[in-house]
């Protein structure tokens, strides 16, 4: 790229900043958590398997300090400076979830991620500079499953990706090993296989799609408020006045009228939510 980007500490904010280039900044807010050993307590479990995170982004420095703190709470970090090097990682099998920078040299973060949804299902957090909020609509319009602004603190993105991984079916020490299976319409959803098929085909949802649809079955014909659906599918880890959630329904709509063109599973009721019209019925 064109300009080169510098790492300064800030005596004042006690923390470090990359310079220079002030609309693309990861934030570390306070000294104490460069020093890693101190969030021992927070680290993932032994006893889970450990989830691994392709971190594709332009800035060797945010590479590093990301890479570091996700390292430190027992993920496996690939990290990748740009959507050729991410190509080449995929090569070698796919991440449980993928960091991916909107702002990258040649190749976008938004071509990337129509490319990465349109072969795959693996959760995409987009990192965004821009205030703007079209290109973070764009973003989860592109099948993004969450977005998180720069600059940010080390607790929000780990709390995003832990969610985002507990949404893809990841933790499995809580795998339960009853069959939870519903039909609606000509559908099948398998909560703990995550997959939805329609006439015996997979209907190819996005993690969050999937979390989405699972939340209107398992609360059929009850209108849910923006708020429910935040409170049962991220766990209120986003803002309620934001529209991540019209776009997941505008997402899914369009997904089951294209399988079933005829069928009208989600209404929207005015000043209410969302409805599921569709009976649903448990199945083996």
């Amino acid at each position: 790229m064109g300009y080169q980007r510098r790492v300064v500490e800030d005596e004042n904010a006690g923390g470090i900043f990359p310079a220079d280039e002030p609309n693309v900044a990861f934030c570390i807010k306070a000294a104490s958590w460069l020093d890693f050993s101190r969030r021992r307590q927070h680290a993932l479990p032994m006893s889970h398997p450990a989830a691994s995170i392709l971190l594709v982004d332009d800035d060797p420095d945010i590479r590093e300090l990301v890479g570091a703190l996700l390292a430190r709470e027992g993920f496996t970090v690939i990290p990748a400076e740009n959507g050729q090097a991410m190509d080449a990682s995929l090569t070698r099998g796919l991440p449980d979830l993928v960091i991916l920078d909107l702002m990258l040299p040649g190749e976008d973060g938004l071509s990337i991620c129509r490319r990465l949804r349109a072969t795959s299902a693996v959760p995409i957090l987009m990192l965004t500079a821009k205030s703007d909020e079209t290109d973070r609509v764009v973003g989860l319009e592109l099948g993004a499953d969450d977005y998180l602004s720069k600059p940010f603190g080390p607790r929000e993105l780990l709390a995003r990706v832990r969610a985002l991984i507990r949404r893809a079916g990841l933790n499995r020490v809580l795998q339960q090993t009853k069959v939870r299976r519903f039909a609606f319409d000509r559908f099948i959803l398998d909560l703990d296989a995550r997959i939805v098929t329609f006439e015996d085909q997979p209907a190819g949802l996005t993690s969050a799609e999937f979390d989405l649809l699972a939340c209107f079955v398992e609360h059929p014909r009850r209108v849910l408020s923006r708020d429910q659906i935040l409170d049962y599918t991220h766990g209120r880890q986003s803002d309620p006045l934001d529209r991540t959630v019209d776009i997941l329904v505008s997402r899914l709509r369009r997904k089951l009228e294209t399988l079933d063109p005829e069928s009208r599973l989600i209404t929207t009721v005015r000043n209410g939510g969302y409805l599921m019209t569709a009976t649903v019925r448990q199945v083996p």
